[in-house]
């Protein structure tokens, strides 16, 4: 998956506030219709103040939640039914209602759970009760690795997720608590409670592969070293809407994150399609946030989804929306349709292998889409009439309902994008001047590379809609430029 930014000047201040007070007295209606309150993402045109769309925004009846004048998006609430009319015209670019575009988290849910027993720390991962069980850690020289380094605490990884348990024993002193907050609804809330999980433990398990610690209990993450900060875009239904997912990034770039990992995608359309008028105002916010965090030193990576579809390709989407928002639409995806935040630029995008090194059979592709590929887990390999869960990724886990923590099994490229952020933590701490640009290219470059598999790939037999076709070569469609390696990283 992949990321962007923003800019102002002072003589045209003065012109502004003039402006503004104009558009007040021009706007102002004597009584505005209500209905429910809405949500909306204003833009403003790049690289102007948002002062005049603050303005229409405020005689059209709109109250700001959020303004995010680094990337000219403010974040709205109005009860007015013809508010996107009302607010359009000078000084704003588009207006959206993000009523309808809440994106279910893209989770299989715990597979399977483990205990662990507790034991004195000695400082070897592989020596932690459960590491046994991680299958995925030595597939990408994890072990060499921390021979190496286990990565600084001064790099800190953003979770944009639906929370991370801050009482697990394997993640709570590596939660850079600070640096947490939930966005949801596009708004700032630094509180403990608010970034903690509440519905889902999908940030938890994510979390846990990047960075649980070495301290004799559960398992290790591929990066024990480093610190990991909650940024909860996920709500209690278990969407992302984008306004959520604008203020992460904006988050994680005003407080220090050099990466975050992005395990969803946004819109219930699955694919953003920019000239669909409905979605472009998404798009250009998402984009603006994803280059603003860029540039202030943030290495963004997203998983690939997991569909199983050729990114690359045309293709008919016809299960989407899928959030129940409104009847399911026959759409043909093309180039003008991306996979956010995975196919934004700059975003790395990681797919999903198995134990056998084979693309997991869910994990979607691309040739020229998917950068890199690591381990997410797939139940059906190396046997596709069987399925072992010890064969998804072992990691921490938070039960939502008895609000236990625990250890458990998950698979999907949710799974593969933390192996990637944590090799990429690693890879940061011994190489600490990479800039984000440099970084997604020496991860690239120190990854395994991978082989298409001969002809069509079929890893469930008899279940066609999981076949697909490889393109490329040593860098190709199924696995970018190959599988992350932890030990190369940081040689």
């Amino acid at each position: 998956m992949t990321p962007l930014s923003r800019r102002a000047l002072i003589g045209m201040t003065a012109v502004a506030l003039t402006a503004g007070v104009t558009l007040n007295a021009a706007l102002a209606t004597p009584a505005l219709a209500t209905g429910p309150e809405t949500t909306y993402l204003v833009l403003a045109p790049q690289g102007h103040s948002t002062s005049n769309a603050i303005a229409r925004v405020s005689a059209a009846g709109g109250t700001v939640v959020a303004n995010y004048s680094q990337i000219g998006v403010l974040v709205v609430r109005s009860t007015n039914p013809a508010f996107e009319t009302a607010a359009s015209g000078a000084g704003v670019e588009a207006v959206a209602s993000t009523a309808a575009l809440g994106t279910p988290l893209d989770e299989s849910g715990t597979l399977g759970t483990v205990e662990s027993t507790v034991q004195a720390a000695t400082g070897d991962p592989t020596g932690e009760p459960l590491f046994g069980l991680q299958w995925d850690m030595p597939q990408i020289d994890v072990p060499q690795a921390h021979a190496v380094t286990t990565g600084s605490p001064e790099i800190v990884v953003g979770v944009l997720d639906s929370g991370i348990s801050s009482t697990h024993p394997d993640l709570a002193s590596q939660i850079a608590k600070d640096k947490s907050a939930s966005c949801l609804g596009g708004v700032v809330d630094t509180s403990e409670a608010a970034w903690n999980p509440t519905t889902s433990d999908h940030g938890t398990h994510v979390a846990g592969t990047i960075a649980a610690a070495i301290n004799g209990v559960g398992v290790t993450g591929v990066a024990p070293g480093v610190k990991v900060a909650s940024v909860k875009v996920v709500n209690d239904a278990g969407f992302i809407y984008p306004e959520a997912a604008v203020c992460g990034f904006i988050w994680a770039a005003n407080h220090g994150m050099q990466i975050t990992n992005n395990s969803y995608f946004i819109d219930p359309w699955e694919f953003n399609c920019r000239n669909d008028a409905r979605q472009r105002p998404v798009w250009q916010a998402v984009q603006r946030a994803i280059r603003y965090a860029q540039n202030q030193g943030v290495l963004n990576i997203a998983s690939a989804g997991n569909s199983n579809v050729d990114l690359q390709h045309k293709f008919i989407d016809d299960s989407s929306p899928n959030d129940g928002s409104s009847p399911v639409e026959i759409r043909e995806i093309n180039g003008a349709c991306l996979d956010l935040p995975a196919e934004a630029p700059g975003v790395v995008t990681v797919s999903a292998v198995g134990t056998q090194r084979l693309k997991s059979y869910y994990s979607s592709y691309g040739q020229g889409v998917v950068d890199v590929s690591a381990p997410g887990g797939d139940t059906r390999q190396p046997d596709p009439t069987v399925s072992t869960i010890a064969n998804a990724v072992l990691s921490t886990t938070f039960n939502t309902v008895t609000r236990v923590n625990g250890w458990g099994y998950k698979q999907g490229t949710s799974m593969a994008a933390p192996h990637a952020a944590g090799v990429a933590a690693l890879a940061l701490s011994a190489h600490p001047n990479l800039q984000p640009g440099a970084l997604a290219s020496f991860l690239e470059g120190t990854s395994e590379a991978l082989p298409c598999p001969a002809g069509v790939y079929d890893p469930r037999p008899g279940l066609p809609q999981f076949q697909a076709e490889c393109s490329g070569g040593s860098r190709n469609g199924f696995y970018g430029a190959g599988e992350v390696n932890a030990f190369a990283a940081v040689s």
